[in-house]
Parts: structure tokens; C-alpha cells; sequence
């Protein structure tokens, strides 16, 4: 394959493609200290070591650390990226510990090329399969993306895949296993008992977009949308949103344990660097496991224009 300097455009991509040049990342209680400083998360677990350990027997990576390396590291094919229009059906297989290294392979698995329109450049849809392992190359994260990358001038393509049903399978059972969930119910507050299906949450206190290319920086992110400004407003990296919103479900429910997956995640709006973000919060599903169980929650993002990203997500609870 290829090298390509800048990444490769839309119509330099074929069906099968696999991308592994990303550096392999180890998470460190720097990498942590950082990324809970730019989404001001209040997940217990990746705070209270403590907590952690009695319940899980490790300290735990913050998920949203997690996955935001994953996406970072899958950006050696998006590095041209326009945007970023959904994430599908990402699921946890194991949950790293600080001091492990994540690798990913990113592969190619559907092209779409865009209507043309005469006031525009072209662009296409590349459908990305995301998997990420660890240092003992045991599954950790897998999910597919969907980038919009341009095409290079006069080029053509007859690429029409149909990416609809990106990611429609549904995720197995959280790798909980083994975790001592009744001390966690041991903290004051509402578990998974307390929550019925349709309850919901405004988000009134609004968090501000900061810190946004130093967040892409940290998770090893190259998207120029991300970095370089010089054609316009510079975009914030969608995962950015995304812990914003993981933020603020926190403060609606203390008691959230992890998570366990996304059913899907669309951003149907920009987010730039200083926008005031709120949320709404519902909670559409509710699943008893064998000890706690699984909270299905929707949260709809508003930025300063409107919705910015429609986020359906699975948490554990105790």
C-alpha cells in the first residue's frame, strides 16, 4: 500500500485496505490527569483508586480515555477528514488498566462517493472498522466509523456501497465479570434499581468547549480538521463532544459504573472551540444482569446553533 504524507484521499481508497501504522499508545496516569482535566468527568472508578480496586481489582483506563485513543490512532486514514458523521456499535471486550498499550487496526470496509454539487469540492463516505487490542493482543474495543474525505481534483469513482447497515449487531455482555459490584452499591445514591425507562435529565449548566486540539494531541489524533485552521474555523474533534456529554450524564447519575457500549452516535452539528454545550438525558432501556444491570440512555447535545450530536449509549450499573 501506499504511504501517503497527509493521508490517503477518497478515491485512493479501496475496499479491504488496512491501516497499521499508528504508534501503539500506553495509557499513564498522565495520559488520565490530562483527559480528565479537558472533560472535567466525574466517573468514580478512574478517580477513586480505592473505589477501583475493591470493585474491580485494578485501576481501570477511563473508557473515554480509552476510546478516544482508538479513534486517534484510526485517524492515519482520516487525516484529510471533512467530517465525521456517525460512530456504530462500539463494545468493550476487556477494559485496559493504566500501564496498558493499545494498538488498533483500521480497515476499510465501504465507499460511498457523495452527490456532486457544482459549489463544492467532491467528497466520498469511507465506512472504517476500528479494533483495538492490547499489549497481549486481547481484544479491548471494536466499531465502525463513517469519515467524509475529499477527493483529489478531477478524480472519479464508482463507489456506491450501501453503509446503512453499518454496525447493526448487537453487543455481547459487558467484560464484567468478576467485578464486585455490591461495593459499589455501598455509595450513597441511586443504582440500578432506582431507574425506570423514560425518566430524563436537563442539562441547564452549561460546559465550555476548551483545551481541544491539546485533547487531540493527547490521543495521538492527526485529523487536520482538528489541528489547522488556515481554511477556515477549526473543528473540534467529535470525541471531545462525546466526553462532554459522558461528563454531564455523570452529574445526572453519580452512580454510573462504566460503560459498557454505543449503539450509534451521530453528530448532526459542528462543535468549535469555545461553544457552550447543554445536554438532555433519557433513559430508554433498562436490562437486570446477574448482579446490577445494563441502563440504555440517549443523550441529545445542544451547541450554540442547535443539536450538535445524538449519542444512544449502554452503562453498567450496580
Amino acid at each position: 500500500m501506499a504511504a501517503y504524507s497527509s493521508g490517503p484521499y477518497f478515491d485512493e481508497l479501496t475496499v479491504g485496505d488496512r491501516f497499521t501504522g499508528a504508534p501503539g499508545v500506553t495509557l499513564t496516569p498522565g495520559h488520565a490527569a490530562v483527559h480528565q482535566a479537558v472533560v472535567g468527568d466525574r466517573l468514580r472508578l478512574p478517580l477513586d483508586d480505592a473505589l477501583a480496586t475493591s470493585v474491580t481489582g485494578f485501576l481501570p483506563a477511563h473508557p473515554a480515555l480509552v476510546w478516544d485513543v482508538a479513534i486517534g490512532q484510526s485517524t492515519v486514514v482520516t487525516q484529510r477528514v471533512r467530517a465525521n458523521l456517525f460512530y456504530r456499535g462500539l463494545a468493550f471486550h476487556r477494559y485496559p488498566a493504566l500501564g496498558d498499550t493499545l494498538r488498533t487496526v483500521t480497515e476499510v470496509v465501504g465507499l460511498k462517493e457523495n452527490s456532486r454539487k457544482p459549489d463544492r469540492p467532491p467528497t466520498g463516505l469511507a465506512a472504517l472498522r476500528i479494533t483495538t487490542v492490547d499489549q497481549e493482543e486481547r481484544p479491548v474495543l471494536d466499531f465502525w466509523r463513517c469519515a467524509m474525505l475529499p477527493l483529489r481534483p478531477a478524480a472519479a469513482t464508482a463507489h456506491r456501497d450501501d453503509l446503512s447497515l453499518l454496525g447493526s449487531s448487537s453487543p455481547g455482555a459487558p467484560p464484567v465479570d468478576g467485578w464486585d459490584l455490591a461495593a459499589f452499591r455501598r455509595l450513597p445514591g441511586e443504582h440500578f434499581a432506582d431507574l425506570t425507562v423514560g425518566r430524563t435529565w436537563e442539562i441547564e449548566a452549561a460546559d465550555v468547549v476548551t483545551a481541544a486540539p491539546e485533547l487531540a494531541r493527547l490521543t495521538v489524533n492527526i485529523a487536520a480538521a482538528h489541528h489547522d485552521g488556515a481554511a477556515g474555523e477549526r473543528l473540534v474533534y467529535g470525541g471531545h463532544t462525546i466526553g462532554v456529554a459522558l461528563a454531564q450524564a455523570c452529574r445526572a447519575i453519580p452512580n454510573i459504573v462504566t460503560v459498557a457500549s454505543w449503539a450509534g452516535c451521530d453528530h448532526t452539528g459542528p462543535v468549535h472551540e469555545g461553544d457552550r454545550l447543554t445536554s438532555r438525558l433519557t433513559v430508554t432501556g433498562v436490562r437486570a444482569l446477574a448482579d446490577g444491570g445494563l441502563v440504555d440512555l440517549r443523550s441529545i447535545v445542544d451547541g450554540p446553533s442547535g443539536p450538535v450530536l445524538d449519542w444512544r449509549f449502554t452503562v453498567v450499573m450496580a
